[in-house]
Formats: structure tokens, sequence, C-alpha cells
């Protein structure tokens, strides 16, 4: 096995919440939960009813959850993120209004302060810190197409924290004053082989749909400690710039279109309806192929890489888009999969470094996660991102990762533990979570199933070369698909939800 037994006594497990889960069952102590990632077993869960697999339509603008609540200057879209380290957390926030119209001015980042005000007993705020601020433009320079430019985004580093300790905040400007209402959370605890968050939920493929509303309801019923949301956030790139309906294959439903449009107040609504969440529960992204928004010249990810504060300088990276942080006695890597993941690349460089410094006898389990699988038995997707996964599948290996999460495959996928294709018990567990309920339907489809065997021209990337390939050995050898369930794939189910990882020994 890949560690010594000294090592055995440590827990890990993925339970899969969907809609139709019984969540409360699952948290009543009524169940019994498998204890080991050996398998194979199946996830606790109801049976899934089909009739969801329509998917459901996206909440509007003016819904509850995702309609502006405050006024001038006054914090909204709060937002937590942790840094490499436990002792530090960022605090992100939105101030200002956003705008959108053919002639758009931005507003002036410096004209409000970055505060957060915070201590250990609430109402008692015995520290300050400043942070840094800025404004992105979504700019599309076309005849009837609308530009946006955001509203003031707050990023502020919280240092010195104690972990495992409980801190209250407001943030804002306390010059106005514009501060926001209290707020609380958790630093993690501390990097140590006998300490771990004690529950951390996985997300992928969100959207903004009523089914999303289901999701996020679950997760906070099971009070996590950590979010991960591995891609494909808000879907605002299914919209016009005008709010009007886009498409999920935008260039086959507007051939004429010169660019694909975004609907950037989605990335607002969607900041409002995740913060009962993450302004007390951290959340790290990765971006997904929904984030890329591209612009003119060749700008890509401005929304994605604006809004969220992640720990790329801290973990030794020199991007938004791939790094790495501790969570009690788990060090985990995001890794970006739409910008260079070749071996002569930096960021490949950057994760050998990564990986070569985890102590596994401070941080025994290693987590990584990345949006498109390169391990998937659907038809959607199937083999999409085989080329990163012939460039970086041996660095994993090499380094003993023991779990891997990605969504972009709408449904649920466990595999055994694998490498190159083959069973193998030093190779990591990949887990699909690729449907939070977002507007696109569940992807139901199996390469295996009898006529659903997609050609190799259907999947093609959104970034990076082609390397779709026959396999060359086991029962599918000299073919594309495999004619039954692949001995790697150890349970599927074409349902929406998240998954929640436990952590203890």
């Amino acid at each position: 096995m890949k560690y010594d037994n000294q090592w055995r006594h440590y827990l890990m497990m993925l339970l899969v919440i969907s809609s139709a889960a019984a969540a409360s069952e699952v948290g009543s102590g009524n169940v019994h939960i498998p204890t080991t990632l050996e398998g194979p077993f199946e996830p606790v869960t109801r049976r899934f009813d089909p009739a969801l697999r329509r998917g459901s339509d996206d909440l509007p603008m003016d819904h509850p959850r995702l309609k502006k609540k405050v006024t001038g200057m006054t914090p909204e879209q709060v937002a937590l993120a942790l840094s490499a380290a436990p002792t530090s957390v960022w605090v992100s926030w939105i101030t200002g209004d956003a705008q959108i119209g053919s002639d758009v001015k931005p507003l002036d980042p410096s004209s409000v302060a970055s505060e957060v005000w915070y201590g250990k007993a609430s109402g008692n705020y015995t520290s300050t810190q400043k942070g840094v601020a800025a404004v992105y433009d979504q700019l599309y320079p076309f005849e009837g197409l609308q530009n946006y430019t955001s509203g003031i985004i707050h990023h502020v580093k919280l240092e010195g924290l104690i972990p495992g300790a409980k801190y209250y905040f407001k943030c804002g400007d306390s010059s106005i004053p514009a501060m926001s209402e209290e707020h609380s959370f958790e630093t993690m605890p501390p990097v140590s082989p006998n300490m771990y968050p004690s529950r951390i939920a996985v997300i992928g493929d969100l959207g903004l749909t009523s089914n999303s509303s289901t999701t996020i309801d679950h997760v906070m019923r099971n009070d996590p400690s950590l979010v991960l949301m591995v891609g494909d956030l808000s879907y605002a790139n299914q919209y016009l710039t005008t709010g009007g309906k886009g498409a999920s294959c935008f260039s086959c439903e507007f051939p004429d279109a010169p660019i694909r449009e975004t609907y950037q107040p989605r990335w607002d609504g969607w900041g409002r309806f995740m913060e009962p969440l993450i302004s007390r529960v951290p959340m790290m992204v990765v971006e997904g192929n929904h984030e890329i928004e591209p612009q003119v010249a060749e700008i890509t990810f401005k929304s994605y890489s604006t809004r969220f504060a992640v720990p790329s300088e801290e973990s030794g990276s020199n991007s938004s888009f791939y790094y790495s942080f501790n969570a009690g006695g788990i060090h985990v890597v995001m890794l970006g999969a739409y910008i260079d993941y070749n071996q002569t690349g930096i960021q490949y460089t950057w994760l050998k470094e990564d990986l070569s410094r985890v102590d596994h006898n401070i941080t025994p389990w290693l987590v990584a996660a990345w949006h498109p699988p390169w391990y998937n038995s659907y038809s959607s997707h199937y083999q999409e991102f085989e080329c990163m996964r012939q460039e970086m599948e041996a660095l994993l290996y090499e380094y003993k990762v023991d779990i891997v999460f990605s969504g972009h495959v709408h449904a649920y996928e466990r595999m055994n533990r694998v490498y190159n294709y083959t069973l193998d018990p030093c190779g990591p567990v990949y887990i699909t979570v690729g449907d939070g309920g977002n507007i696109e339907q569940v992807d139901v489809d199996h390469a295996d199933d009898p006529g659903k065997c997609p050609s190799p021209g259907d999947n093609m990337p959104e970034f990076g070369g082609v390397c779709h390939l026959n396999f060359s050995s086991g029962p599918a050898k000299g073919k594309f698909c495999w004619s039954r369930q692949p001995e790697w794939s150890a349970y599927r189910e074409s349902s929406f939800g998240h998954g929640v990882l436990e952590a203890g020994h």
C-alpha cells in the first residue's frame, strides 16, 4: 500500500448528497458509513428521481437570493478564503454598483477603504487590517453588445490568527461609515497528522437554478468547515450581454456572433446567492471552462481572477489558476486545466516543487482538484483532457496523491484506485462531483452504452491539444470505448448534488 501501517488508522470518506439523498439520515447516525477508500462500496443515498435529470431553470435576477439588499458603499457579497497556512484568512467583498451599457465608467477603487475589524469575541474587534481593491471590465466593442464594469472588489488578508479558533469580523470603510454586519468564521486546525477540518463540502458546476439552491441548502445543513468549488460557478456565459438567454453551444445557436457573450450581473447574483455560506465558511475555487469568458485581445478569466482571493503567492505560485494550501493534516493542490499544463511549463514545474515539499509525517493526506476529469466513463467530455492526464498523471502518482476531485461531467462517478487506466492500489481515487444543479441537464449516457460511444472528434477541449487514444490493454484493447462499465469505474450515478468529505483519526 501507499503508506506504512502507521497511517492506516486515518479515515477519509466521501458521501454524495444528491437532491434526493437522505442527508438527515446520514447525519443521524442511523446508517453505517464505510471507513476506507478501498471499496468497492456504494454511497449512502436514496434512489435518485429520474425526473430531476431535466434540470431546472435559472433564478431570475430579482429573486430574493440574487437581488442586491444594500445601498451606497455598504459591503455585499462577503466571502472567505484560506491562505496557505492556518494562521491567515482572506476576506473579500464588493462595494458600489456595477454598471452595464454601451458606455460605462469604472468606479475608482481608491475612493473607498478596504478594512476588516476582527476579534475573538462578538462585538469586540481588537485588530484591524487593510487590503487592496480593484475593478474589472468585460468589454464587447461590437454593435448591439453591452459592456460591464464591476463594483469595487476588496481583498484583505488577516494574519497572525490562532489555528482552530473562532473570530468575529466586520468589513468595509469605517470613515464613511459603511461597514458590513458582523460575520464569524473558524480558522483551520494546526497543520498536524492528528488534526483535520471536521467536514469538507465538494461542489462542481453549481450555477444559479432552483436545483442549485437545493444543493447549497443541503451544504449549509451539513455545516462544513471548508468548501472546495471545482469550477463552473455562475454560468454567466450562458447569457447574452443584454441579459437574454444564450445557449450551452453558443456557436451553434449564434453562428454569426463575433464573440461568446456573457451577462456579468449573474456573477453579482451568484456572490449574493453564496454569501450566507461563504461569509462564514472559506471557499477555495479553481477555474472551469465557464469562467473563460473571452474578450478581444485574447483577454480571458477577467471576472474569475478579480473576484476571488486565492493563496497563489503564499504557495509559491505566480498565478491564480493554480495554488496549494493546508487544512490540518491534508495538503490540497488546486490545478489549472485551461492554462499550460505541459511538462515544460511553469505550472508543472511549480507542481513538482510543491509536491516534493509535502511531508507525509505532517500532512498524511494529499488531495488534488481541477475541473475536467481525466477518468470518465460518460459520453460527455469522454477523453477530453487526455493530454493533461498524459502530461501530469505520473507526477501525481510519484508523489502519492490520495484523492482527486473534478467536475465538468454533470453526474457523479467514483473510480477505483487507478494509474494509466490500470487498477493500481497505489493510484489515487478519482471522484467526479460534476453537477451542483446548473441549468444544463444531467449527463446520462455512458460511453459503454450501446450506440453511445462518441467519435474521437466529438469531445474537443476548450484549451490544450487532442490526445484521444484507443486502449492498449485490458478488455477494451484496441477500442476507443469499453463495451461495459470500465473496471476502473467503481460507481456512477446521473444525479446532481454535492460531496461531503469527512476526515478523522
